[in-house]
């Protein structure tokens, strides 16, 4: 399986990637990896663009918020770095807890898709616990909102947060299928203490099972946090997926 099917979001590295964009992004392809997930890329103007090419990286996902906004700027931008999805990362508990809102955040992203299509670049949404937690409909928030999603829109599974909102990630991919191209893939003993997280391979979840359940998807190695070297633990994961032969 190629190294192609590993990326890393680069909110795991967010203060190095502030103090030396280019330099981080040189580190983080001489670990071996060949992509990276941007979060909200916009913020770094050239120098994501700079690092990203002295780096030989691409970046076919990112995350950037954009529901309740003018998206065509966010998708415009996207085009130019060569990103292929853009994923809104986060909408608030509240918006959650109905279907009627659901609904809402549903339409948002299915008129965005419209805006992204023009630009040749798609949407996604990737959750956290709380669209795991709020049950609607007999069946999680997040698969209320899938099944009232165009099929231009797709998701981003925080595999994680799945399993901190009481769910079984494995169970969950699987209910899914395809709407689901990209996976975080992080680890740890699955509490909402984000310092809890380590490498990927040194907790609890069941990362081979996750992966085998959307083998085409993206991994996206993340940590929101950690106790330890959070660069340390993005080479380790690295090391540890592919060693497993998940890379």
């Amino acid at each position: 399986m190629s190294k192609s099917n590993l990326s890393v979001q680069l909110y795991t590295v967010r203060e190095l990637l502030t103090e030396d964009t280019v330099g981080t992004l040189k580190r983080i392809a001489d670990l071996g990896f060949t992509q990276v997930e941007p979060f909200a890329f916009l913020s770094f103007g050239d120098e994501l663009r700079r690092g990203l090419a002295e780096a030989g990286l691409t970046a076919p996902t990112t995350h950037q918020s954009f529901i309740g906004a003018d998206p065509a700027p966010v998708f415009e931008a996207a085009k130019a770095l060569g990103i292929q999805t853009v994923i809104d990362p986060y909408t608030e508990p509240s918006r959650w807890q109905t279907a009627e809102s659901v609904d809402e955040i549903a339409a948002a992203l299915n008129e965005a898709a419209e805006v992204a299509a023009q630009y040749g670049v798609r949407v996604g949404y990737h959750n956290h616990a709380h669209e795991i937690e709020s049950i609607i409909d007999g069946v999680t928030a997040l698969e209320y909102l899938a099944s009232t999603l165009s099929d231009a829109v797709v998701l981003e599974v925080d595999t994680y947060w799945v399993t901190v909102g009481g769910q079984d990630p494995v169970a969950l991919l699987k209910r899914l299928g395809d709407r689901v191209v990209a996976l975080h893939i992080k680890d740890g003993p699955g509490t909402s203490e984000t310092k809890d997280q380590v490498a990927v391979g040194q907790g609890s979840l069941p990362v081979e099972a996750i992966i085998a359940a959307a083998p085409h998807a993206l991994r996206v190695i993340e940590l929101d946090d950690s106790r330890g070297d959070r660069f340390q633990a993005i080479a380790d994961s690295f090391t540890f997926l592919t060693d497993k032969g998940l890379a």
